[in-house]
């Protein structure tokens, strides 16, 4: 994924379709779901991700409503990686028992995120560790996908303190962690306390990858401050929302733009849609957006966006010490350009990815 988004800027990196509206949950933050809606036909489903496909999306990420609640899930699964992409999924981990998950692990699922709000359920959120705990210790012993556990800060939360303890059971069993800030019904910034950002700042001190969102610490940092981002929102070009009536909207929180049916959607859309300035991009706080973001800006600026993540990480930890492959990455995409040139070409054959001057 990360070479074929080296490669071309002109197809979408990554994109969350919908495969049905109803959740079997009531989180009262949530404003994407419904307590009836029917799952989306089987057969259209498995157009809609041929067509994404076709635009030579590389991520697609199975969101809702509670998408396990669709009774082909892991027939989509399969046609995900059939098309060549990743196939991720979103989920309140309700429904993950041992058979569950095996089955996914046969779908062939790359990555799943559960996010958890609080350790005891409550009349905001009933996703609580105490309810989740034993699926993911099932996870942890049944899995052969990814896993990343998301806890979240917020107003909404009454107990911030539980966002430290979920990230750290998370990476007892072997997870990954990550923490999301709260946002408001358009997807929109509420800063947070000063009890609240030390939480975070415990939780980043866990402990995470590279290349975690938590290392782009100056937009981190401005939104947990609640302070606005100077940045480009890709929505619509590199990052699709495909709403369970089939339409392309910029993210969750912004449907209604473009609404373009993805079956008529076309490069010129991307291209035409993805470089449009978004009013909502400065209190954002959308971190897939955020992130296929960071992604094309190593893209067009390797060379600062590199070696800014690894100068803020040794600022977290002194002794940390470059890994090999980061030192790859170093000479394939910043240092001279004819080492540039060289290692680049050798990614994109081994890859099996076609150059593009795009």
């Amino acid at each position: 994924m990360f070479v074929r988004a080296m490669a071309s800027a002109r197809h979408p990196i990554l994109a969350q379709i919908i495969p049905i509206r109803r959740c079997n949950l009531a989180c009262t933050y949530c404003n994407e779901f419904d307590r009836h809606s029917p799952p989306v036909l089987t057969a259209e489903m498995l157009r809609r991700i041929d067509k994404l496909g076709e635009l030579g999306t590389s991520i697609i990420t199975f969101s809702g409503g509670e998408p396990t609640l669709h009774p082909d899930l892991d027939v989509l699964i399969r046609r995900v990686r059939a098309r060549g992409a990743i196939a991720t999924l979103i989920t309140n981990g309700y429904f993950l028992v041992p058979e569950r998950i095996k089955r996914l692990n046969a779908a062939g699922l790359d990555y799943l995120q559960i996010s958890i709000d609080n350790v005891m359920p409550d009349d905001v959120s009933k996703k609580s560790l105490k309810v989740l705990d034993r699926k993911l210790e099932w996870l942890a012993e049944y899995a052969e996908f990814d896993i990343t556990i998301n806890s979240v800060l917020g107003s909404d939360i009454r107990e911030p303190e539980d966002a430290y303890r979920i990230a750290a059971r998370a990476r007892e069993l072997g997870f990954n962690s990550t923490v999301g800030i709260l946002h408001d019904g358009g997807g929109q910034l509420q800063p947070l306390s000063a009890a609240q950002t030390g939480i975070y700042e415990r939780i980043v001190g866990l402990g995470t990858g590279l290349f975690s969102f938590a290392h782009f610490d100056a937009f981190q940092q401005n939104i947990i401050r609640g302070n606005p981002n100077d940045w480009h929102c890709p929505a619509g070009g590199r990052f699709l929302y495909i709403c369970e009536d089939g339409l392309v909207h910029y993210c969750s929180q912004q449907r209604g733009y473009p609404a373009i049916p993805l079956q008529q959607y076309t490069r010129e859309d991307l291209i035409r849609e993805g470089a449009k300035p978004k009013g909502c991009a400065p209190f954002c706080t959308i971190s897939c957006v955020h992130q296929t973001a960071m992604l094309d800006e190593f893209r067009t600026r390797p060379r600062e966006t590199l070696s800014g993540i690894i100068q803020r990480r040794k600022e977290r930890d002194p002794d940390w010490r470059t890994p090999v492959p980061v030192r790859l990455l170093e000479r394939m995409f910043v240092r001279d350009s004819r080492t540039r040139d060289r290692f680049g070409a050798l990614a994109l054959r081994l890859f099996g990815v076609s150059r593009s001057k795009s």
